[in-house]
């Protein structure tokens, strides 16, 4: 199968994958706002930002450095990843081994309840697991074989939301409620562990010089991850030190929808990330080619992601929170130009790493996190959750257009993009039609005003049709070749 229906295929089974994954994320989100209320659910986001924290910590950069050493020409896949599990696991067990301190600190420094602290434990443990699977993502990249990794997620995500459900109705508590995760990542590390076998069969390895050699170069990549926590969720550890858990649960129970959507960048990128490594340096003009085409995708998703939350936040907030999340919708409104931001800041970021230029990358993260902290810490006393929404567009866009600057600049890439104005022609015709029929039911509104767009698409050929059969068809993909 050539290279360009494999991806093709890729992205059709991991987005619905993914789909599922993400309407099961708002199930279970909706279960527990539900069931745990504004401060209960702030509790809960308190927790989950911890665990991001401690997926920094680890992080190592082992992820995309990996990913690309794999990618290389006769790469010797066993003995990397022999050596890049063995360090993630170390790394994650230290972490977890550590936590009991971190728990005492933050007992005797903060107003932390008994129930965050206990979930900031459990987190902690499901970290191992969610880490070690992460890192066999490489593999499947290279391979072009990412939908294997979304349905082993999805199954996770499944075990996830049935041990919600029990919770709830049992009343089990929040502890169980947070315990979700663990089984989540349990099963999809044993899952994917389990898959990862038909590409690659390799034991732990304890090569030190390897791993120096390999720290040399992922290491700014895993500072880099440090950093990009620290702006993407230090937002949600402020909010918790300095204001109420219901302030936090309002601001994440908006936030929770734009995560439940940076799947999707991400996703397209991990495809194209193998692809990009391959031809940055040896083929320009397939790597130019593959990086306007994720570009202009890109933007057709954007487009209307940002027209649909302006006119139906309400609804999106009373499907996932009910009534006693109102406020959300206002924060909703705010976020979601920063989830724009954050499709292009992927596209950038990655093309950057591609192009081994990722301690680059370190200067556009330490600035974002320093932009973020000093932001939230002058006006989240004041304005709360509203003040935290707009640092994080800019932090957004900050990243996005610096990063986008430097690829400019070091790689000679421009995004070249046809039919803009017929794109966003589209996204206004999108915009009329909620605005016309904006007292009507919210999912008619949903799917006529999605309707509305990719009509447009068509009608005003925004999208050409060998952009699409360049994907589906023998002859469109003639020019592409395999991975070596």
């Amino acid at each position: 199968m050539v290279i360009a229906r494999k991806i093709a295929y890729n992205v059709l089974v991991s987005s619905v994958s993914k789909i599922f994954s993400t309407v099961l994320a708002l199930v279970s989100i909706g279960l527990i706002t539900r069931y745990l209320g504004k401060d209960g659910f702030g509790n809960y986001a308190t927790v989950l930002a911890f665990l991001s924290f401690f997926a920094s910590v680890i992080d190592l950069g082992l992820y995309h450095i990996s990913t690309r050493e794999i990618s290389r020409e006769g790469a010797d896949e066993e003995k990397i990843m022999g050596n890049i599990f063995t360090l993630r696991i170390l790394s994650a067990l230290a972490v977890f081994l550590l936590s009991p301190l971190i728990i005492i600190v933050f007992a005797y420094t903060t107003a932390y309840s008994r129930d965050v602290l206990m979930g900031i434990a459990v987190v902690a443990a499901s970290l191992v697991f969610s880490s070690s699977y992460q890192v066999l993502n490489g593999v499947f990249q290279k391979n072009l074989a990412m939908d294997k990794v979304a349905v082993g997620e999805l199954l996770g995500k499944v075990i996830q939301v049935v041990v919600v459900i029990l919770a709830v109705k049992f009343n089990w508590g929040f502890i169980w409620v947070v315990s979700s995760l663990l089984f989540n990542m349990i099963a999809s590390f044993l899952i994917i562990f389990l898959w990862s076998k038909k590409y690659i069969r390799f034991s732990l390895k304890l090569d030190f010089s390897y791993w120096k050699e390999f720290l040399r170069e992922s290491l700014p990549v895993g500072i880099g991850s440090m950093v990009v926590f620290v702006y993407f969720k230090i937002d949600t550890i402020l909010l918790s030190l300095m204001k109420s858990g219901a302030d936090v649960g309002i601001y994440n129970a908006a936030y929770k929808v734009l995560e439940n959507i940076t799947f999707f960048p991400s996703m397209v990128i991990g495809l194209m990330l193998p692809v990009m490594s391959n031809t940055v340096f040896s083929d320009k003009n397939r790597f130019l080619d593959i990086s306007n085409k994720t570009f202009k995708f890109f933007v057709l998703m954007v487009v209307p992601l940002i027209v649909g939350t302006l006119f139906l936040a309400e609804g999106i907030i009373a499907l996932i929170g009910g009534g006693e999340f109102a406020a959300s919708a206002q924060v909703l409104r705010i976020l979601v130009f920063a989830l724009a931001s954050i499709f292009f800041g992927v596209f950038f970021n990655n093309i950057l790493i591609a192009a081994n230029l990722q301690k680059k990358l370190m200067m556009v993260w330490s600035t974002a996190a320093i932009f973020n902290v000093v932001l939230n810490l002058m006006f989240i006393p004041n304005f709360s959750y509203l003040a935290a929404a707009f640092v994080s567009v800019g932090t957004e866009f900050l990243v996005a257009a610096f990063s986008g600057y430097l690829v400019f600049k070091e790689v000679k890439y421009l995004p070249q993009m046809e039919n803009f104005p017929a794109i966003f022609l589209s996204g206004f015709l999108m915009a009329g039609f909620l605005f016309l029929f904006r007292s009507a039911n919210f999912f008619l509104l949903a799917l006529g005003s999605a309707a509305v767009y990719f009509v447009s698409l068509w009608l005003f050929r925004a999208v050409k049709a060998s952009e699409i059969t360049s994907l589906i068809s023998k002859e469109g993909v003639k020019k592409y070749e395999e991975i070596p």
